[in-house]
């Protein structure tokens, strides 16, 4: 299945610490496009296996995470307003 997460971490002291624990997972499993925007292909496994991880961190009266999920990419139309990030750019 194609997958679009999006997360939203309250950053006080604690959620400064959650943070970068649940961008480290969701980074493991799906491609990261935007600040807390994360896509890509998952089986049914992987998504199991991510919710498990990231049910340690995220905060179920604080924060939030959004998962959209298709049966494959091509069911969805994806548009650009504004900048469209080049991932090649990260390479030298």
């Amino acid at each position: 299945m194609y997958v679009i997460l999006v997360y939203d971490i309250v950053v006080d002291d604690e959620g400064k610490k959650i943070l970068p624990k649940v961008f480290k997972c969701c980074k493991k499993y799906l491609s990261h496009i935007q600040n807390s925007v994360f896509e890509g292909d998952m089986t049914p496994s992987q998504m199991m296996a991510l919710r498990m991880e990231l049910q340690k961190w995220i905060r179920k009266d604080k924060d939030s995470l959004i998962v959209f999920s298709s049966r494959d990419q091509k069911w969805l139309q994806k548009e650009f307003w504004g900048k469209e990030e080049d991932r090649t750019s990260r390479f030298l």
